[in-house]
């Protein structure tokens, strides 16, 4: 029996490689000071939300 339910499709696309300075930069654009710069990046680093690469391996990235 044939099924006319549609295929859900998921188009990936590549995502630029970004340094961590760009990801600074790009986030102290939307801070008031270092201290919140720091705090934000430290969330995103720490939520998983950014991931970091390291010869083409995600690694975990511990705020201290």
């Amino acid at each position: 029996m044939h099924s006319d339910m549609k295929k859900n499709t998921q188009i990936l696309k590549t995502r630029p490689t970004l340094s961590l300075g760009d990801l600074i930069l790009a986030v102290s654009s939307c801070t008031k000071n270092t201290k919140e710069t720091v705090a934000a990046v430290a969330d995103l680093l720490g939520s998983g939300q950014v991931r970091v690469e390291n010869n083409g391996r995600y690694t975990k990235a511990r705020v201290c």
